[in-house]
């Protein structure tokens, strides 16, 4: 489902890759879009797992948070159709994108928030806290773009590469105490 999208996952389509006969399908799930409400959110959690994992091999700091940005982009490439999910989702699954994005903006604010308390981040308001939250959100999201469309896996390591510099350089000069 998630390399073709939300629109021409059929259930029939849907059982035949889990293997499963078509009836079965309902022993899970009540129709195709309690299917889809529960996809991102499930899928968004094995990613920021993934992100933590890795994240707690760096430092504190602009260390960590580039091992998250960095871990995000890889599972981005690794993980085709994650990308398609995470954006199809506002349209198909809106209260599953809601969710995930709760999820991610919640984890984000506490990180920033231990970042402030650490002295690696200028105090930050709440609301200027959640501004640069979707800032670097929508970063993240035109980084992953960047990534989805090319179809190159050489070239795919390029853009995860000067994506992670140029991010690294914009939060340096930007968010960090100077």
């Amino acid at each position: 489902m998630a390399a073709e999208g939300y629109a021409s996952a059929s259930i029939a389509k849907i059982a035949d890759t889990a293997g499963v006969a078509h009836g079965t399908f309902y022993n899970y799930f009540v129709d195709r879009q309690a299917l889809f409400d529960e996809l991102l959110p499930y899928e968004g959690m094995r990613m920021l797992g993934t992100l933590e994992k890795a994240a707690r091999k760096a430092r504190p700091g602009v260390a960590r948070e580039l091992a998250r940005f960095n871990a995000f982009l890889c599972y981005v490439a690794e993980n085709n159709g994650f990308y398609r999910i995470l954006y199809e989702a506002e349209v198909f699954a809106p209260d599953a994108h809601r969710i995930h994005m709760a999820n991610i903006v919640s984890g984000y604010r506490r990180s920033i928030k231990r970042g402030i308390a650490g002295g690696y981040i200028a105090l930050l308001t709440d609301d200027r806290i959640d501004c640069i939250i979707h800032q670097l959100l929508g970063m993240r999201a035109y980084a992953a773009m960047q990534i989805h469309y090319e179809k190159d896996i050489s070239r795919r390591a390029g853009v995860i590469e000067n994506s992670v510099y140029i991010y690294e350089r914009i939060i340096r000069t930007g968010l960090l105490m100077g």
